[in-house]
């Protein structure tokens, strides 16, 4: 079951919103919230997966509360106002529905939410089995998190260099979509072309990271990052 809020300043509007999500069989309700401090309260007591949630409330805005939260869960914004698209699609929500909102429109977002969270929950069982697999060599190759070295995006393609093997091994996919398979806690994005695993980083200047005696530049984008891991913030 996902586990969700509804948030909306309009009592109306709030029960329309319940009664939609009671028609959806995944969706399991742990409460109505009336402004953002309710569902901040919410969030505190329990563990929400998604939010549904108005955009103009008094107080603090849709816009406003999601914004704030460090650790998001999925959102699916629901209101009167179109012209608030672009700007909720900053904070990487699920959908955005304008009201009236049709049954079969809302359950097509619901449906898009639950592909989100199951794919975090594959994700996240990927990070606790410590490896992955990738399509090298005509095969599915098993690649351990501890057998990884660094990874160099070349436009269609990435290099995996790994400790068991002088070859690297040669993917055709983007840097991006192979960092999503990484856990954060071991590997660091240090520029638009490299990722590099935490623990064979043997030191860092100002524009470098230095692998033994490989030298590889920080991104500019990348530097505030690369600067928590070297304050243990990370």
């Amino acid at each position: 079951m996902i586990k969700c809020i509804a948030v909306d300043d309009e009592p109306l509007a709030l029960k329309l919103l319940q009664d939609n999500i009671s028609k959806v069989p995944f969706l399991k309700l742990e409460a109505a919230c009336n402004d953002a401090f309710e569902a901040m309260k919410a969030l505190q007591e329990h563990k929400i997966d998604l939010v549904f949630i108005d955009i103009q409330m008094s107080g603090l805005t849709g816009l406003q509360f999601i914004g704030s939260l460090e650790n998001k869960p999925l959102v699916i914004f629901i209101t009167a106002y179109k012209q608030y698209a672009i700007e909720s699609y900053d904070l990487s929500v699920v959908d955005y529905l304008v009201k009236p909102v049709e049954l079969d429109r809302f359950i097509r977002a619901c449906n898009r939410a639950k592909e989100l969270y199951e794919l975090k929950a594959v994700r996240q069982h990927q990070h606790t089995a410590e490896y992955f697999f990738v399509n090298a060599d005509y095969s599915q190759v098993k690649v351990t998190f501890e057998d990884v070295i660094s990874i160099e995006g070349l436009r269609d393609y990435i290099k995996i260099n790994i400790k068991s093997d002088k070859k690297p091994l040669i993917v055709r996919t983007s840097l991006k979509a192979i960092e999503t398979e990484l856990p954060q806690n071991k590997f660091i994005r240090i520029h638009k072309s490299w990722i590099v695993a935490i623990s064979e980083i043997t030191a860092v200047r100002r524009n470098s990271v230095f692998i033994k005696e490989l030298e590889l530049s920080i991104g500019e984008t990348f530097r505030e990052a690369v600067e928590k891991l070297v304050r243990k913030e990370l």
